[in-house]
């Protein structure tokens, strides 16, 4: 076999393959290619033994190479779901990733008091467990920050302000 042929092979590998991944390959490239392009291709010179081990090889090299996308999509979209999870559940006990959180409250902001619920633009909902106060505050929608601390504290701080309540993701 030529190496026209098999580059000619490789090009119509390259031409095809998205198609392959939903069906298989036609049992041979005659029935793939006009009479003209088998012909001007020199695929016409080939013994039909030849022919039938070029096939044979298109049909191993595409069902090998979808297995290979296939794969990568796969693996692809599983780290997608695994960083979205990651994400989505930062806070719930130490499960996630550790980045800060920078959000905005919904709402009115009047201090802060243990037990006191804090609901961030995003979605997440915050509780206060300890005793910090901050009186007389009064903000709308105030940008917050909530950094991760040691052994899986979380600290909120309103954007402005110097003190910061421990809380903890509810929801």
């Amino acid at each position: 076999m030529s190496k026209v042929c098999a580059v000619l092979c490789l090009a119509l590998l390259a031409f095809c393959a998205p198609s392959f991944a939903q069906q298989s390959v036609p049992a041979d490239l005659q029935q793939q290619m006009t009479e003209t392009e088998f012909k001007a291709a020199g695929l016409d010179k080939l013994t039909p033994a030849e022919l039938s081990a070029l096939n044979a090889w298109l049909q191993r090299k595409v069902s090998s190479e979808t297995a290979v996308a296939v794969e990568q999509v796969r693996e692809q979209a599983k780290e997608e779901g695994r960083k979205e999870v990651v994400d989505k559940n930062r806070g719930f006990f130490h499960f996630g990733s550790n980045d800060p959180i920078d959000s905005s409250l919904v709402g009115e902001f009047s201090g802060f008091a243990k037990g006191k619920r804090y609901t961030l633009e995003n979605g997440q909902v915050w509780q206060q467990t300890d005793d910090a106060r901050l009186a007389g505050v009064r903000r709308s929608s105030p940008k917050v920050s909530i950094k991760p601390g040691l052994m899986g504290a979380w600290y909120l701080r309103i954007d402005g302000f110097n003190t910061s309540a421990k809380v903890q993701r509810i929801e």
